[in-house]
């Protein structure tokens, strides 16, 4: 396991456990991305007859991908017990309390990895993402969705403004979050083949921003960071916040924006039977050719 500390990954299982419950009440965006991850599933026309949830939520992914993909046998695995269970009870199938971190299966199990919204609870993201590509069986298949940097921009910016005005500093209140430009090197470097990412964005609105904040615990995507201040935050820093967040960003239907930028990662272990790009400078057709026209030299210049 990684000596990378960036998150509390008890306190990441505690919140779990605790949404647990009233998930359903909360899992909005969860069934969302679900969503488009089974679209993604419905681009190729391969088969998965073995398939794992990796961060198993409630099973919103397994119900997503029901009957897609020819998948016959599901896996739940998730760091929380209480979500685990909840994902068998729900769906089907069986379930594994795991830790992404530590995977528990033996090498090539897996015709299918699904993510849905659990990696960026993750501390050493490449070498989890390099344990999947183990479990997956050769050209299995990656399909993931994770929270990206432009999360939560208007949450952010009022937490961090309150809170330096009512405690002279601030700390980190919200959970970093990955960047695009990093996630395909980060596919590249744990060996995967054709890596392919690309971004969504979700914007959800509310009547007032205690809203989102109920939404968040009810999904246990609050804060855990583990350098994070550990006791409650000031009446006074959460209400300077939350009137800045009206202040700022509500619309003129009076209802207040949360922005949920969703990084979706795609790739395979390597096989070959797979495509493989050619060398540079190895082409051997005309551009002009190509392209169906008439290749013109430039004139010379005028001196």
């Amino acid at each position: 396991m990684s000596d990378i500390h960036v998150f509390d990954r008890q306190q990441v299982q505690r919140q779990r456990d605790r949404a647990a419950a009233t998930l359903p009440q909360h899992d909005f965006l969860l069934r969302e991305v679900a969503a488009r991850l089974a679209d993604r599933l419905d681009d190729t026309v391969r088969r998965f007859p073995r398939a794992l949830d990796l961060g198993s939520h409630g099973g919103e992914m397994a119900a997503a991908v029901s009957g897609h993909g020819g998948i016959e046998t599901m896996v739940h695995a998730d760091l929380s017990p209480a979500m685990a269970a909840k994902a068998r009870a729900t769906t089907g199938g069986m379930a594994v309390v795991a830790d992404e971190e530590a995977l528990p299966f033996a090498p090539q199990s897996f015709d299918l990895v699904l993510s849905n919204l659990s990696l960026h609870w993750v501390n050493d993201l490449p070498g989890t993402l390099l344990q999947i590509r183990q479990v997956l069986k050769e050209d299995g298949f990656f399909v993931a969705a994770m929270l990206g940097g432009e999360t939560l921009r208007e949450l952010r910016q009022c937490l961090l403004e309150a809170e330096l005005a009512e405690e002279g500093g601030a700390g980190p209140r919200v959970s970093p979050f990955a960047d695009v430009r990093d996630a395909g090197a980060l596919l590249q470097r744990a060996g995967f083949a054709l890596p392919v990412v690309d971004i969504d964005t979700v914007t959800v609105t509310y009547t007032d921003p205690m809203r989102l904040l109920a939404d968040l615990r009810g999904m246990g995507e609050t804060n855990a960071v583990a350098t994070r201040r550990k006791s409650f935050s000031r009446r006074a820093t959460l209400l300077r916040a939350l009137a800045l967040y009206e202040e700022r960003f509500k619309t003129a239907d009076g209802r207040v924006p949360a922005t949920f930028q969703i990084l979706f990662l795609t790739a395979w272990r390597p096989h070959p039977s797979q495509p493989k790009p050619l060398a540079p400078g190895s082409g051997r057709v005309n551009l002009a050719d190509a392209l169906s026209s008439v290749e013109r030299l430039s004139p010379e210049p005028d001196l």
